[in-house]
């Protein structure tokens, strides 16, 4: 008997949305051709000339602004050994912005009811019990102290790295990050102040998975690329189709006899369980995209601030923008606040200029991605080479271009 084919029409009505997202994300793209800002010159001749001062092989920047990339530019090489240019089509790797997906994520459950960010951690995953609190109940700690970098884990995921060439470069399972627990202590007490963690994104992905029923990375493709059009954001190994537009990453380092060094780490690299606090790859042109929905730019449009709202109301953005945590140790009180930590997000006062964004560095590619919550501008860098060098006197390229770029935006 002939099989009967039909259309299942809540995946008819889904595959519309997708294709009318990606539609939307051509034409913005295909619209981009405001003027560049007067600045933007002299910000690209700064950019190069930093860029090639540290040796780094290949970067990008872009500049987005009411959700138009209105100025991008490239310099360098995504593959130096086959001479390959860096491009509008070359993939970074974002590291850490990657929490700010996490993040919204957890939003966009909280919004449907499915947690409060007032729930304790433990109640998802009770095996963190294990780590030692000297402060007291690890039940203490809840959803929002993990988005805030303020329930007082330790920073790196992996915290027994000795350099060993058999040593993984993160966890690669769940198990191997309960079996740390018993041997793991809290750092200060939870909810007391801010401290940078890994850990405690790879603690909210599991609540997401727990809650959904899909794996992290399946969950963030189905509710935050696929709608916003991100048809070009993948985690882990890349795509073959995309292959020829991964950059490498690379290393400037120390030979025997003191010179400097470049090795070529290759395209891709395991992140292990680590995906959820750093896993995100994509051109830059899907940054701004993504920028294009953090900062609301719906220019008036129905259906676009339709498609936004169902990844998350802007009103949901703006909590996860206010200042928890001052960031600088020696800050006393919120009027000295001049970098703070909200939801995930990193909070920067500029005069009176408030600015919003997140910085990422892992396997020697680093980026950073910052917005203008009220003039809707933005910037977004990439880069794929980092110095593991002694410090220097002098602002590092990645310092240097990221404080040029906030000013392009202030």
């Amino acid at each position: 008997m002939a099989e009967r084919t039909h259309t299942h029409l809540p995946q008819a009505r889904s595959l519309v949305f997708v294709a009318a997202a990606i539609v939307f994300t051509a034409a913005r793209l295909a619209g981009q051709q405001a003027a560049a800002p007067a600045e933007w010159e002299d910000f690209t001749k700064l950019f190069d000339r930093s860029v090639d001062r540290d040796g780094i092989v290949g970067a990008a920047v872009e500049m987005v602004r009411d959700g138009r990339r209105v100025s991008h530019h490239e310099h360098g090489f995504a593959d130096q050994g086959d001479h390959r240019l860096v491009t509008e089509q070359t993939l970074f790797h974002y590291a850490s912005i990657t929490k700010t997906l996490t993040a919204i994520a957890v939003m966009q459950l909280r919004d449907r009811g499915r947690l409060s960010l007032d729930d304790r951690v433990t109640q998802y995953i009770p095996e963190l019990r294990q780590v030692r609190n000297p402060y007291g109940s690890m039940d203490a700690i809840t959803i929002r102290m993990l988005l805030s970098h303020s329930a007082g884990f330790q920073d790196p995921t992996w915290p027994y790295k000795q350099g060993k060439p058999w040593e993984p470069f993160e966890p690669t399972t769940w198990a191997q990050l309960v079996a740390m627990m018993p041997y793991q202590e809290l750092l200060f007490a939870p909810g007391s102040r801010y401290g940078y963690s890994n850990p405690g994104f790879i603690y909210l992905a599991r609540i997401i998975e727990q809650l959904s029923g899909d794996s992290w990375e399946t969950y963030v493709q189905k509710n935050l690329f696929a709608p916003l059009g991100l048809t070009r954001s993948y985690f882990g190994t890349t795509p073959y189709y995309l292959a020829a537009d991964r950059s490498h990453s690379y290393t400037v380092t120390l030979d025997a006899a003191g010179h400097e060094l470049l090795r070529d780490n290759g395209a891709d690299f395991d992140p292990g369980i680590t995906i959820p606090n750093g896993g995100w790859n994509a051109p830059l042109s899907d940054l701004s995209t993504y920028l294009a929905f953090l900062t609301n730019a719906t220019r008036g449009n129905a259906d676009t601030q339709r498609r936004f709202d169902t990844v998350l109301k802007h009103s949901s953005l703006e909590e996860m923008w206010r200042p928890l945590y001052s960031t600088l140790a020696a800050a006393q009180t919120q009027a000295d606040w001049s970098e703070s930590m909200g939801l995930s997000f990193f909070v920067l006062r500029r005069g009176e200029t408030t600015l919003v964004g997140h910085t990422g560095h892992q396997a020697d590619f680093s980026a950073f991605i910052y917005l203008n919550p009220q003039s809707r501008d933005a910037v977004a860098a990439a880069f794929n080479t980092e110095r593991d060098l002694p410090p220097r006197s002098e602002p590092s390229a990645f310092e240097t271009i990221r404080e040029a770029a906030l000013k392009l935006i202030e």
